[in-house]
């Protein structure tokens, strides 16, 4: 369990790429938990913004290793959602700095946002929904999915764009624009899908969201709509995630939606995929996610790519243990681009949640160099928690601990590089041993003899001190030791 206290709901979560030992996560309305150990222990920090912090949390990291916390506003003057906010945690200081907003236009509300960067730039892409008025049944009130970027780390952001070509209604149902999660394609390609009064569409920019398509493409109806009914639950819905390959394995460039609806049925909710293998221009039929044969509910699910391997990973919550509203939590993987999915029950026990406690509108998941971090919420007797789990695959994806990327070899990261005052080595072991880190010069010579740690199979980071050892601008190693033999030496740079 992550947390119990606030009344916690709708989690995000993200591994940090630069350091995957550092994993953030966040709760409604304004928790933030940062774990040093690959989501073993949490330090909670609770958030304030001069724009005020609602709602609907989102959290990714760019190419130098700092997070970002996206979510919605509640200023002490202005109103309420009237914008999207930006908050920049610095690793290297362990603060946070920037926070800034995008998308204030009147009192018009802007609602569920998602982020992506690019990887090549460090560009950061945020797309949202905008409101006329949030719950208006009016018809000269509509919805739209907004656009902007950030070519500077979050401090400032481009005007809103709108780049879907249909409106919605701005009842927050089934005919509103809701679901736009942006993700990156290898080429830097902007990618983008929601559910709204066509169904499930889609839109594509390759120019850094300059320019965007004449006419959004449509990928599949969503039977049911994508706000449904789950019993037991205040309110559920299936709106899209939009994911792209850039692995640089065999399914480098494919583009993925998952979404959940009721084509089955009302008491037979299910999890699905398309996937697109040329940009966007044509798309797979849905494939079902959940593998079970009951005529029973999976919903409110999220997916990810593991950008090292290509394999996917979905988690959803299932009821196809049981004939009432008992409810576990599974993990599908697929590692043949989306062709087949394999399911684990991932929750220890089952949980009973109420219609009269807000559960929160989705799930989340993180994964990076077989590290998976599926996070949840979980609610007894009208008592939220938010929970994950700590999951590590081998090469045949299943649940295992963590493993070598290849025979010998031990995966361990370095953060940041170069470095000036301080710096981390971060490294996991495949089996117990007796370790040390030592630091080598670059002639061979060691700077920093390690203190020797019996350590288990798990994920570790050790932090220097540049200053204190006064180390010259030049290269040197962290080198990994287990009884005197080198699993792994990573080189590094004081500036």
């Amino acid at each position: 369990m992550i947390t119990n206290i606030l009344n916690p709901n709708e989690p995000s979560i993200h591994i940090n790429m630069k350091n995957p030992a550092l994993v953030m996560a966040g709760v409604n309305l304004r928790s933030i938990y940062l774990s040093q150990d690959t989501g073993r222990t949490w330090q909670h920090h609770l958030m304030t913004s001069t724009s005020g912090v609602w709602s609907d949390p989102c959290l990714i990291s760019d190419t130098a290793g700092n997070f970002y916390y996206i979510h919605l506003a509640n200023p002490p003057s202005g109103s309420w959602i009237d914008r999207i906010v930006c908050q920049k945690y610095d690793v290297d200081s362990a603060s946070w700095t920037y926070d800034s907003y995008m998308g204030l236009n009147g009192n018009k509300a802007q609602d569920k946002a998602w982020i992506a960067v690019d990887p090549t730039t460090n560009y950061l892409y945020v797309t949202w929904t905008q409101f006329d008025v949030y719950g208006s049944t009016a018809t000269t009130d509509s919805s739209v999915i907004l656009f902007s970027r950030s070519t500077d780390g979050g401090a400032t952001w481009s005007p809103a764009k709108r780049i879907n070509k249909v409106a919605g209604d701005c009842i927050d149902s089934d005919n509103t624009v809701e679901g736009a999660v942006p993700a990156v394609g290898p080429n830097g390609e902007i990618y983008v899908a929601w559910a709204g009064p066509q169904g499930l569409v889609f839109d594509r920019s390759l120019d850094s969201g300059n320019t965007w398509l004449a006419n959004d493409i449509f990928v599949s109806t969503i039977p049911g709509g994508w706000d449904y009914s789950i019993p037991g639950l205040f309110r559920s819905n299936g709106l899209p995630i939009t994911l792209c390959d850039v692995s640089g394995g065999p399914n480098n460039g494919n583009i993925y939606i998952n979404w959940s609806d009721q084509r089955n049925g009302a008491n037979n909710t299910d999890v699905w995929i398309v996937r697109s293998t040329d940009g966007g221009n044509t798309w797979s039929q849905a494939l079902r996610v959940n593998d079970d044969s009951t005529q029973t509910h999976q919903f409110l699910s999220w997916m990810t790519i593991d950008q090292s391997t290509g394999y996917l990973y979905c988690v959803f919550y299932d009821r196809r243990n049981y004939t009432d509203n008992k409810t576990d939590v599974y993990l599908a993987v697929s590692k043949d681009g989306g062709l087949s999915f394999q399911n684990y029950r991932i929750s220890k026990a089952p949980f009973l949640p109420t219609a009269n406690v807000f559960f929160g509108d989705y799930t989340n998941i993180s994964a990076y160099n077989g590290i998976v971090r599926p996070i949840w919420t979980r609610l007894n007797n009208d008592s939220l928690s938010v929970w994950t789990a700590l999951i590590n695959t081998d090469s045949t994806a299943t649940l295992t601990e963590y493993p070598a990327t290849q025979e010998g070899e031990t995966p361990a990261h370095v953060y940041p590089n170069p470095a000036s005052q301080r710096i981390s080595f971060a490294y996991k072991l495949k089996k117990q041993a007796v370790v040390r880190v030592d630091v080598i010069d670059n002639r061979g010579r060691t700077i920093v003899r390690g203190e020797e740690k019996s350590q288990q199979p798990d994920m570790y980071i050790e932090r220097f001190d540049i200053e204190k050892y006064g180390l010259a601008k030049g290269i040197y190693h962290f080198v990994l030791y287990a009884s005197d033999k080198k699993l792994t030496s990573k080189k590094f740079v004081v500036k």
